[in-house]
């Protein structure tokens, strides 16, 4: 079976091929039509002639062109769940931007890959892709790499720290955090509580989590509006993967996540 870029090349080929052809028919048919015009029998039996050629030819590109995608249904379904991610990162490569496979997700910071296998598509962040000619994926991937984040960093830190205070009051006394040493509340309460709606963990699952934690920690900010710094403290005893959040950064740095912590300047 041939790559999928090596599939969309030859049918943009056969297309190309199909349209100057069809090009090659309307010159043939003005060249009878001046003929006409003018009253050139002569020129009117060769424009004829040379239109019926024409003619032949463009049939022949149009059933070159037709036949030219070389893969059933079944076929590309099977594609994108077995080779599409290899080729789509061996491509990328191509052209200096680095994928990486984590979670059965395709990351390219800031950007995740998601197959949809079924619908013929991917799905990159919270947007459904159809035009996955992996040269074409991949130059989308790379502009996004110099686009803002459509999630700006200072309002998840805003999210964080009001999710992170309704539990800390709840079940402190005062009701305010504690000061320099606010207590570590495990991220994945905090997700769970963010993603609670029906439906909530499906529109923004944990590798988005994840990322959005990452690009925090990487470019800040790192204070609230209330002036609340925030830190990530690690935990040895974090063993199970739902416990954490991990991600891998643009020069594939792997980074992970357990705990949230707020503390107020004394």
């Amino acid at each position: 079976m041939i790559s999928f870029e090596q599939a969309f090349s030859d049918t943009e080929k056969a297309a190309e091929s199909a349209r100057r052809s069809a090009a090659g028919l309307v010159t043939r048919a003005r060249a009878l039509e001046r003929a006409a015009k003018s009253g050139n029998i002569a020129d009117i039996r060769r424009a004829q002639d040379r239109l019926d050629e024409a003619l032949r030819a463009l049939r022949q590109e149009v059933q070159n062109a037709t036949s030219s995608w070389p893969f059933t249904d079944e076929e590309v379904e099977q594609y994108l769940n077995e080779q599409y991610a290899d080729e789509l990162r061996e491509v990328a490569g191509g052209i200096g931007l680095n994928i990486y496979e984590r979670d059965r997700n395709l990351i390219s910071y800031p950007s995740i890959v998601r197959m949809l296998p079924r619908e013929n598509a991917v799905k990159v962040d919270r947007k459904k892709i159809s035009t996955i000619r992996p040269s074409h994926l991949a130059g989308l991937l790379l502009k996004n790499q110099t686009r803002s984040s459509g999630f700006p960093s200072a309002r998840f830190l805003e999210s964080l720290y009001s999710v992170y205070s309704d539990i800390v009051s709840g079940e402190d006394s005062s009701g305010r955090l504690m000061k320099a040493t606010g207590r570590v509340v495990p991220l994945a309460r905090i997700y769970g509580l963010i993603t609670a709606l029906p439906g909530g963990a499906r529109e923004y699952d944990r590798s988005d989590f994840a990322r959005d934690l990452y690009t925090l920690d990487a470019n800040g900010p790192r204070r609230t509006k209330r002036g609340a710094t925030v830190s990530f403290p690690s935990s040895t005893g974090a063993r199970r993967r739902k416990d954490l959040f991990t991600f891998i950064g643009p020069e594939g740095q792997s980074a992970e996540y357990y705990g949230i912590r707020f503390s107020e300047d004394v």
